[in-house]
């Protein structure tokens, strides 16, 4: 076949590819259709977020409040005081008439022992104190006697009428008339003494209360043999629940800041809000170790006449070591701080709007709490006894009509978040306290699109 038969084959079969191709091509059409309006939304979806707001500022208003510096620690809650009942005879307990829990008043009889041996031993006293007091006639009687020989003795020797021998016999009985009724005496006294001892035994067998107090424990129950000859054994505890002390464990790092008197509140897990206050009566000095860390003991007392403490409970405990109460307050960010110096180089009558800015100024520490020898008029301030100092600051208010002013003011304390403003502000002023910036929530977005693509489910396009 030449080339001109093969062209023309070719030429038939053209004819039955022809329809074939334009199908395919038709189908095409939607696919590209659909590729360019997901590429279109996609390109629209990630390029929006680069149309951002511009930073706008964080606008605060002028309060009254309150600004407390605190210390935190655990706790624990003791009795303010507690006795430890014993037993100061042997015996067996015979009665308990109190329980757990029961309230008690100073002087209530609170269990027994039985007295048996006590009590013979108190009639043998007795008896033998009588016996001896029957033989004190008698002996007087012996006395007067010797008495009235001694003195004829004596009229016979001065009328030589009598014997030396008997003379001196006279006289040897009178002394020892004497000193039988003497000793007879002392051996009354005695077992009178004796017999004291033996009935205070006695009334030992009687248990009373040594304080008014709640039984918060019971060691020892009826029938209970009890030895009090080697130590005396703990029947139960009386303690008094109307004053509570809580034991507050502070850290080495802390226990400086920390001085006799200042103010305390704590909370406990079953108080909810509730807050208990009190102030540091002591801090003990001898410190307890546990694993190798170094803990110092503060002791302060609480009232508790509702019996809404118990013992051993578990307290979260604040140490306040500035605090100012109802005064005007901002947030922190809403202050530019001066420095100290370029106020001293000031000229008096600048700088604060009170006078040059106090030297103490410069030596206030981070924390809040302020050096001794300053003062602040207005509200109500505890620094334990260090008179808050004041530092110069500039803040920018916004006007009624938008537009903003720098203006000068005086800060005393502060803390983490907010500050209490001295002078310069008033209630319900508009402050600058930072900037709302857009373009981090922009880039926020972006990168979360990039981690889940765009909405509608084409997770494909990224």
């Amino acid at each position: 076949m030449d080339s001109h038969d093969t062209m023309t084959a070719d030429t038939q079969d053209s004819p039955l590819q022809a329809p074939s191709s334009r199908r395919q091509r038709r189908k095409r059409w939607p696919m590209l259709l659909a590729a360019l309006v997901v590429g279109a939304g996609a390109f629209y979806y990630f390029n929006r977020s680069e149309e951002v707001e511009a930073d706008k500022p964080l606008i605060a208003t002028v309060e009254v409040g309150s600004i407390i510096n605190t210390i935190s620690s655990a706790g624990t809650l003791k009795p303010s005081s507690y006795v430890d009942v014993g037993a100061q005879v042997s015996g067996q307990l015979e009665k308990l008439y109190v329980e757990v829990g029961d309230i008690v008043e100073e002087g209530q009889l609170l269990a027994e022992i039985d007295a048996r041996a006590q009590q013979s031993r108190v009639e043998a006293s007795r008896s033998a104190i009588e016996a001896q007091e029957a033989q004190v006639a008698s002996r007087k009687a012996s006395l007067e006697l010797a008495k009235t020989n001694a003195a004829r003795q004596e009229r016979l020797m001065a009328a030589n009428a009598t014997s030396q021998l008997d003379y001196d016999n006279a006289i040897t009985s009178l002394a020892s008339a004497q000193s039988s009724l003497i000793q007879l005496e002392k051996q009354i006294e005695q077992a009178r003494a004796s017999l004291a001892t033996d009935e205070t035994e006695l009334e030992y067998t009687r248990i009373y209360a040594p304080i008014a107090g709640t039984v918060v424990s019971i060691e020892m129950n009826e029938g209970r043999t009890l030895n009090a000859n080697q130590q005396a054994p703990t029947i139960l505890r009386i303690a008094d629940l109307t004053l509570m002390t809580v034991e507050a464990e502070i850290s080495e790092a802390d226990i400086g800041n920390l001085k006799k008197g200042m103010e305390i509140y704590f909370t406990t897990l079953a108080g909810g809000n509730r807050r208990w206050t009190g102030t540091l009566r002591q801090i003990l000095p001898t410190p307890v170790v546990e694993s190798n860390v170094v803990l110092y003991t503060g002791l302060f007392d609480v009232e508790n006449q509702d019996g809404s403490l118990l013992p051993e409970m578990t307290a979260q405990v604040f140490f306040i070591t500035s605090a100012a109460r109802n005064v005007l307050t901002v947030p922190l960010g809403a202050l530019s701080f001066i420095d100290p110096s370029q106020m001293n180089a000031a000229a008096p009558g600048q700088g604060d709007g009170e006078g040059a800015t106090p030297p103490a100024a410069a030596q206030r520490p981070a924390n809040g709490q302020r050096p001794a020898g300053m003062r602040r008029p207005g509200g109500n301030a505890a620094t334990n006894g260090e008179v808050p100092a004041r530092r110069p600051a500039t803040v920018r208010i916004v006007q009624a009509d938008g537009s903003e002013e720098e203006r000068r003011v005086v800060v005393g304390i502060t803390s983490r978040v907010s500050a209490e403003i001295i002078n310069g502000l008033q209630e319900g002023d508009q402050v600058i306290a930072g900037i709302v910036q857009a373009a981090a929530s922009a880039a926020s977005a972006r990168n979360q699109q990039a981690t889940f693509g765009p909405p509608g489910g084409f997770g494909g396009f990224r």
